[in-house]
């Protein structure tokens, strides 16, 4: 019986940079990793992280297909830009790996189904760490309004915006490893996922339509690096008992901002209503460098070293899934539950699509304002993957 997992990851920017590294080496979880190899084409990050892990010269790789033909391995995690994450995590599938994926599953439709099919198919676990359903809150909130203790989900508003530092290319040190970060990704991508995979988890129900109003007011005002992209998004998603949802996200708040993200939420239902206080995560600290909200929910830096949290918690739940399988201790029911769509994270890469040509159709209102075009998301489904893939999707 295996006690440890042999993983490869595949990327490591920012992303490793801030979360993925904790759960590694410092975290309840780390005795169950043996990170064994890196594929970075990035030789700074690469050896940044393999210094950090003590992985040898002969398992460090700039290009992931070679650690996969070369290193023997149990799984892999895939930590690219989102439009890159289909090909390493469906060639590692093929080879008999397990796979981790931050959110968002894919940036298209066609990708993620790609990927999930490839799952299904090969039989491995595939898991996406979407960590806001970690979050005590939202379980919470799931658990009871499946009771039926709330009634019918009606109406939704969802907020979740950034310091500019985050998208600012000409802040130091700056937050993404790319300067273009925010040129080639918008809000939706990095943000409304987030919001949107949380409520759909909540809810339980499928997306059928979605809106979205562009603002690009601040970023192509920065300087000496402008950037040309959307400092926020509103995207309105028609579910399909004809409840909405406004999921505003943006990174454009000033950076005296009294914590990195601001976030909230309220839903609304036929017998009740939520409020969905992430923005006080319990901890305010007054100090000379300004008044600061802490989320030690999401990452809590603890006295003995070892790093906890949401944010820590949720990755490694998929690798104790994935422990418990390779040990052949996984029900045949907790693997069909792990690999459902919305498990997957298949409809929230529907909005982001769907978000994402709403913009791409739209036209100026204003200013730095473009007004979406409604997109019918079967259509979309339909249109990107044929009738029959839409209907095993329930639409």
């Amino acid at each position: 019986m295996k006690n440890k997992l042999r993983v490869g990851v595949i990327g490591v920017g920012s992303v490793v940079r801030e979360i993925y590294q904790h759960l590694y080496f410092h975290s309840d979880f780390t005795p169950m990793l043996d990170i064994c190899a890196v594929a970075d084409p990035n030789e700074q990050f690469r050896n940044w992280f393999c210094d950090l892990a003590k992985i040898p010269a002969d398992r460090r790789f700039t290009n992931y297909k070679d650690m996969l033909a070369k290193v023997e391995m149990d799984a892999v995690q895939v930590n690219t830009p989102d439009t890159l994450h289909c090909a390493p995590a469906v060639e590692a599938l093929k080879a008999g790996l397990d796979v981790v994926v931050p959110k968002p599953t894919a940036a298209t439709i066609k990708d993620a189904h790609a990927m999930i099919e490839t799952a299904k198919k090969t039989g491995r676990f595939m898991g996406i760490d979407f960590h806001k359903r970690e979050d005590p809150r939202f379980k919470e909130a799931e658990a009871r309004f499946q009771s039926g203790r709330y009634g019918s989900f009606q109406v939704a508003v969802l907020y979740m915006l950034d310091k500019l530092m985050v998208a600012d290319p000409n802040h130091q040190p700056r937050f993404f490893a790319s300067p273009d970060f925010a040129t080639k990704n918008s809000p939706i991508s990095f943000l409304t996922v987030h919001m949107a995979d949380a409520l759909m988890k909540v809810v339980n129900l499928i997306p059928i339509q979605v809106r979205a109003v562009g603002y690009s007011q601040k970023l192509p005002s920065l300087q000496p690096i402008a950037v040309k992209g959307y400092d926020m998004v509103d995207t309105e998603i028609l579910f399909s008992n004809g409840a909405t949802a406004h999921i505003i996200t943006g990174w454009h708040l000033p950076n005296t901002a009294h914590s990195t993200t601001v976030q909230s939420n309220r839903l609304i239902f036929s017998d009740g209503m939520l409020d969905i206080g992430l923005d006080m995560p319990g901890y305010r600290e007054i100090h000379k460098d300004g008044i600061l909200e802490i989320n030690p929910l999401f990452r809590n830096f603890e006295k003995n070293g070892l790093v906890t949290g949401y944010g820590i918690s949720s990755p490694g739940r998929l690798y104790q899934q994935i422990l418990a399988r390779r040990n052949g201790q996984m029900k045949d029911d907790d693997y069909t539950a792990a690999m459902t769509p919305i498990a997957l994270g298949f409809y929230t890469t529907l909005v982001l699509q769907g978000a994402e040509k709403s913009l791409e159709k739209g036209k100026p209102v204003a200013k730095g304002v473009t007004g979406g075009e409604t997109i019918d998301l079967r259509n979309l489904l339909v249109t990107e993957l044929g009738e029959s893939a839409a209907k095993s999707y329930g639409m």
